[in-house]
C-alpha cells in the first residue's frame, strides 16, 4: 500500500510532474478520463478515512482521584436557591457579598453550583478571592480537573500540600505557601526565599517579595536593602515600599534627612504675634541616591494632574520623599502633635504637595493619629481619593462619622464619586444617612449631571449601603412621586434582595 507521505509528495510536486501512487483498493478510473489530480484526491480521501478509523487508542486515562470529604456544612437550601438566581444574572453584582457572607458563617457553596461559579471566576479576577473562601475543598478538587479553573489552586491562604509546593508548585501556589509561612515563621520564609532568589525570574521575585508585608520586621532590612539593587524594576519598587514601612530602618533615616532639607520650621511675626511657618524647598535635582531609594524620575509635567495642570517634577519628588519619611520626623522637628502640625501655614505655596505627602505616609504607615489630623484638618488638597483612603486607617468606630463628614464636605461635586468608590462597605449609621441625603439633594435638582451622579451613586450603594436604608429610600421615592429616578427604585429593590440574602445565610 502506498503511504500517506507519497500522496503528499505528489500533491506538492503536481500530478504533471509526478503520477499519483498506485492504491489498489481505490476505485478504478472506469471512464478512462486520465484525471490524475482527481484520482489523487480520491485516494487521499480514502487514506484519510482509513487513518481516522484505524487509529490506535491511547493509553488508558489516569483515574481521577475521588473528591475530598468536606469539613464545612453547605449553605441552607433557600440560600442555595438564591445563589442559583444570582449566577443566572439576577443582581449579579451582589455575588461577592454572598460568597464572603457564606464564608464568614463557615458555610460553603453547594457542589452542583461550583462549575457555574468557577466559570464566573475565570472571567472576573476580582471575584477569585471570594470564590476561594467559599468554594470548599471540592472547589479546589474540581479546579484541578479543568485548566480554565486552575486559578483557584493556591488562590487562598492554603495552597495545599507540604513543603514540596515551594519546589514544584506554580507561582500562585508558591506565593500562597510563602504567604502562609511569612505569617507563621517569617524568618524561615525569608531564608527559604534567599536560597532560590538568584534563580527566580523577575516577575516571581516581585511576587515573592510582596509577601514580606506579612510579619515585616527589622530582621528583613538587610534582605530588602539588597533588593534595592535588583535588576527588576518592580522588585526595587516593592523593596523601597516595604522599607518605608519599617520603623527605625536606615532607609527611613535617609528619607528623613532628605525631608528635613525640604521642610524647615520658620518663626515669623504676624500682627505682632510670633507664628511658626513651614518653609518648603523642593528637591532641586534627582540624584542616584533618590533613584535607588525608589523615588522615580519623571520629566516636568508627567506627574498626576493638579487642578487640570500637571504637577511639576520637583513637586512630585517632594511628595514622594514625604510619603516615604517616618511621620515621627515631624513631631520631633516641630515639637507639636499631628493636628497642630497639619494646621501650620506653609510658605510660598498652598501646602497641597506637603499635605498629600503626609497623607500618603499616614496610609503606608497606618498611623491613625496622622490620618485623623489630616481628615479633621480639612486637608482635601487636589486628590480627594487620598483622604478617602485614610478612612481605612482610622479605628472602626470612627470611620462612619469621618466618611460622612467627608461626603458632606465634597457635596455634589464630580469628586464625590471618586471618594465614594474608595469608601468600603457596609455604609451604615451616619455614613448611610449622609449617602441618602446626598441622593435626596441630587434628586431635587435633576440636571443631566445630577442624573449621572444619582445613577453612579446608586450603583455603588447597591453593593455597599446597609439594607436597612431601604425604608429611607422609600420615603424619598414617595416624596418625588412619579418623578422619582428609576435608579433609586432599583436601588431599593437591590437592598431588599440583599437583606433577604443575608438573612438566609444566618438561618
Amino acid at each position: 500500500m502506498s503511504g500517506w507521505s507519497e500522496h503528499v509528495t505528489a500533491a506538492l510536486l503536481g500530478t504533471e510532474r509526478r503520477d499519483p501512487p498506485v492504491l489498489p483498493e481505490a476505485p478504478a478510473d472506469d471512464g478512462g478520463s486520465g484525471d490524475k489530480a482527481g484520482r489523487l484526491l480520491d485516494q487521499a480521501a480514502l487514506l484519510a478515512v482509513r487513518r481516522r478509523a484505524g487509529r490506535v487508542p491511547s493509553a488508558a486515562p489516569v483515574p481521577v482521584a475521588l473528591a475530598p470529604v468536606e469539613d464545612l456544612p453547605v449553605v441552607p437550601a433557600p440560600a442555595a436557591a438564591r445563589l442559583r438566581r444570582i449566577l443566572g444574572g439576577d443582581h449579579i453584582r451582589v455575588l461577592p457579598e454572598w460568597l464572603d457572607a457564606a464564608a464568614a458563617h463557615g458555610l460553603r457553596v453547594p457542589a452542583q453550583l461550583l462549575p457555574d461559579l468557577l466559570e464566573r471566576g475565570r472571567a472576573d479576577r476580582a471575584l477569585r478571592p471570594s470564590i476561594a473562601r467559599a468554594a470548599g475543598r471540592r472547589g479546589v478538587w474540581l479546579a484541578l480537573q479543568n485548566t480554565d479553573w486552575a486559578y483557584l489552586v493556591g488562590a487562598g491562604d492554603d495552597p495545599g500540600g507540604g513543603p514540596e509546593v515551594w519546589e514544584t508548585g506554580t507561582r500562585h501556589r508558591r506565593v500562597a505557601y510563602l504567604t502562609a509561612l511569612r505569617r507563621a515563621e517569617p524568618d524561615r520564609a525569608r531564608d527559604l526565599l534567599r536560597e532560590t532568589w538568584s534563580k527566580e525570574p523577575a516577575p516571581d521575585r516581585a511576587a515573592f517579595l510582596s509577601t514580606f508585608e506579612h510579619g515585616l520586621s527589622p530582621a528583613d532590612e538587610e534582605f530588602l536593602e539588597a533588593a534595592l539593587d535588583d535588576r527588576g524594576k518592580d522588585v526595587r519598587q516593592i523593596a523601597s515600599d516595604l522599607l518605608a514601612r519599617l520603623p527605625g530602618s536606615a532607609y527611613g533615616e535617609r528619607m528623613a534627612a532628605r525631608a528635613r532639607a525640604c521642610l524647615t520650621p520658620v518663626v515669623r511675626t504676624v500682627r505682632g504675634r510670633e507664628q511658626t511657618w513651614i518653609q518648603v524647598d523642593a528637591p532641586p535635582a534627582h540624584d542616584e541616591g533618590m533613584a535607588r531609594d525608589g523615588i522615580p524620575f519623571h520629566p516636568s509635567g508627567s506627574f498626576a494632574p493638579r487642578d487640570g495642570r500637571p504637577v511639576g517634577a520637583r513637586a512630585g519628588w517632594l511628595r514622594e520623599i514625604l510619603a516615604r519619611t517616618p511621620l515621627s520626623t515631624w513631631t520631633e522637628l516641630f515639637g507639636l502633635p499631628p493636628m497642630e502640625i497639619v494646621c501650620l501655614p506653609v510658605s510660598e505655596t498652598d501646602g497641597r504637595d506637603v499635605h498629600i505627602g503626609w497623607a500618603r505616609a499616614a496610609l503606608a504607615q497606618r498611623d491613625a493619629g496622622w490620618a485623623r489630623a489630616l481628615l479633621k484638618g480639612g486637608v482635601m488638597a487636589d486628590e480627594p481619593e487620598t483622604p478617602a483612603d485614610l478612612l481605612s486607617v482610622l479605628p472602626e468606630e470612627e470611620r462612619d462619622a469621618a466618611a460622612a463628614e467627608l461626603i458632606r464636605w465634597v457635596g455634589g461635586r464630580p469628586d464625590l464619586l471618586r471618594v465614594l468608590e474608595r469608601v468600603p462597605g457596609p455604609w451604615a449609621g451616619e455614613l448611610a444617612a449622609a449617602v441618602v441625603a446626598t441622593l435626596a439633594a441630587a434628586a431635587e435638582r435633576p440636571t443631566r449631571r445630577d442624573e449621572h451622579l444619582i445613577n453612579q451613586m446608586c450603583r455603588l450603594a447597591g453593593e455597599r449601603l446597609d439594607p436597612a436604608a431601604a425604608s429611607r429610600l422609600d420615603a424619598l421615592a414617595a416624596e418625588a412621586g412619579a418623578a422619582a429616578p428609576r435608579a433609586v427604585t432599583d436601588l431599593t429593590d437591590t437592598l431588599r434582595f440583599r437583606d433577604e440574602m443575608l438573612k438566609e445565610l444566618t438561618t
